[in-house]
């Protein structure tokens, strides 16, 4: 049981430090967000592996967690014109601050450039227990319990019905 919990923490840390990395090669490109954030989530997975923070598994499961909840935020937004904290179901304030700002700028970059090309997220549309999540707010999808994640977590099993498969909503779901 120990382990899991160091694994998860190892997991959770390992989010938040690759989604930082994505933040700063956006943030240094002039245009053409998209090819940077999928390079740039590219490079955090390699770059945590070589640190020797996550193994290559582990780096790779964090990168597609990162790409899920970016691309599900970013076509939030872009589709619906809302702010993301609308996406997360709860004020930005609450939030860890360094996270949240870090998280609104990629999406940002990844809304403008799904604007720019006119084209729609697609959002994987499935978070499952044992994931890594970032913010917002997650709805079992056995019996509707709402989970609210304020900083990176791993997704527990339903405390209601112990289900296991949860979609993300937002606060025009309601």
């Amino acid at each position: 049981m120990t382990d899991n919990k160091g694994i998860e923490k190892q997991l959770i840390e390992g989010y938040n430090r690759m989604l930082e990395r994505v933040k700063q090669m956006a943030g240094n490109a002039e245009k053409d967000a998209l090819p940077v954030l999928k390079e740039g989530i590219e490079h955090a997975t390699e770059t945590a592996h070589e640190l020797g923070e996550l193994t290559k598994e582990e780096a790779e499961r964090v990168a597609y967690y990162l790409r899920r909840d970016l691309q599900d935020a970013a076509g939030f937004v872009a589709d619906s014109g809302k702010e993301l904290g609308d996406w997360l179901r709860f004020d930005l304030q609450v939030v860890e601050q360094s996270l949240a700002d870090i998280f609104n700028q990629v999406v940002d970059r990844t809304r403008t450039e799904l604007q720019q090309l006119e084209e729609r997220a697609t959002a994987i549309g499935e978070w499952h227990t044992g994931e890594i999540v970032s913010i917002g707010t997650l709805e079992c999808k056995g019996c509707g319990e709402l989970l609210h994640f304020h900083h990176t977590s791993h997704i527990p099993p339903c405390p209601k019905c112990h289900g296991t498969t949860y979609r993300r909503i937002s606060m025009s779901d309601e």
